[in-house]
């Protein structure tokens, strides 16, 4: 799942949003969301539409099984 953690950091970068934030976002530690950048861990169902609703991309661009992002 190397293109989820590519795509979600580069989302993230793009819309200037920490690390940090993102975690409060999801609910979930600090070092569960660098897991996700790092490629070692993956959300589950709820993080994956919640992190695709906002970014305002597809769980299927997010997964790597799409380039178009919407």
């Amino acid at each position: 799942m190397i293109k989820f953690a590519e795509r979600l950091r580069e989302l993230r970068r793009e819309r200037k949003v920490t690390q940090s934030k993102m975690a409060d976002f999801l609910g979930i530690k600090l070092r569960s969301y660098q897991n996700y950048e790092g490629g070692s861990r993956r959300p589950d169902y709820e993080g994956l539409v919640a992190l695709a609703d906002y970014f305002d991309v597809t769980t299927d661009y997010l997964l790597g099984r799409s380039d178009v992002r919407g």
